[in-house]
């Protein structure tokens, strides 16, 4: 499956940063206790609006509850989220959240598998009032088209392979529209073909959308990547560019193994 080529314009990750560089999200000395057991520890970072930023790390690193605190389910102890630089995300509930404009995907597909794909995007769409019937159409043909779902529109959603479930969740996260988008490990359990496609989708999303996606597959992660983040034992370990990454000592001994 190649990407179409009127949907993309092939370009070099170094290549897309934009002039507008304010930070959309903003963490500050974030730490989380579980029970005794620290799961993030002073743990700083920031995300460029437009930037896509990848998060990786071996099990047990924190990227889990690095997204769950951005997205309310998990309240730290101490520091700040600060989204869009006035919005302290740690005071707000998962739905507040959502409703400022941060979308999350998680590893497994959440659809609704007895709906059709159309009816997913609808029903996702279903909180935005003030979409008119000719607006909502037109919010949810793009994410069709861009997913390569039109032709599975009146299909069950349970029938659709576990790539197409991939998509299509990502599609009920586009229709909403979100400044923010992150996406855990969006290419597990995906087809050679299919993945290619995502990091295509992936490059063309950043720009209209800020991402962070936490992956594994590193070579997913090298053609996507605009900068790189590693996490170990709840902190950052590294920071920079993927060759940057790739080349420091402690990285390479604590995840690349090698």
């Amino acid at each position: 499956m190649q990407p179409d080529e009127e949907l993309f314009t092939r370009q070099l990750p170094t290549d897309r940063f934009r002039e507008q560089t304010d930070p959309v999200l903003q963490l500050e000395k974030i730490n989380v206790n579980f029970d005794g057991f620290q799961a993030l520890t002073d743990l700083s970072l920031q995300i460029g609006v437009g930037e896509l930023r990848c998060v990786i790390g071996p099990n047990g690193a924190g990227k889990t509850t690095l997204m769950d605190v951005i997205t309310g389910k998990t309240r730290p102890q101490s520091g700040r989220a600060l989204y869009d630089q006035s919005v302290d995300l740690t005071t707000l509930d998962p739905i507040a959240i959502a409703r400022q404009g941060i979308g999350r995907k998680f590893q497994k597909p959440t659809v609704f598998e007895a709906l059709t794909v159309l009816e997913n995007l609808e029903l996702a769409m279903k909180g935005d009032k003030s979409v008119w019937a000719s607006e909502q159409a037109d919010r949810i043909s793009e994410p069709l088209r861009l997913l390569r779902l039109e032709g599975e529109r009146h299909r069950p959603a349970g029938l659709l392979s576990h790539g197409q479930k991939q998509f299509l969740e990502i599609g009920m996260l586009l229709v909403q529209e979100p400044h923010l988008l992150l996406l855990d490990e969006p290419a597990a359990g995906m087809t050679d073909a299919e993945t290619e496609y995502t990091a295509e989708l992936f490059r063309t999303l950043a720009g209209q959308h800020s991402l962070m996606v936490v992956e594994h597959d590193m070579g997913f992660v090298e053609t996507i990547a605009d900068h790189v983040t590693v996490l170990h034992q709840g902190r950052v370990l590294a920071e920079g560019s993927l060759r940057e990454v790739q080349a420091n000592e402690q990285v390479i001994e604590v995840y690349l193994g090698r």
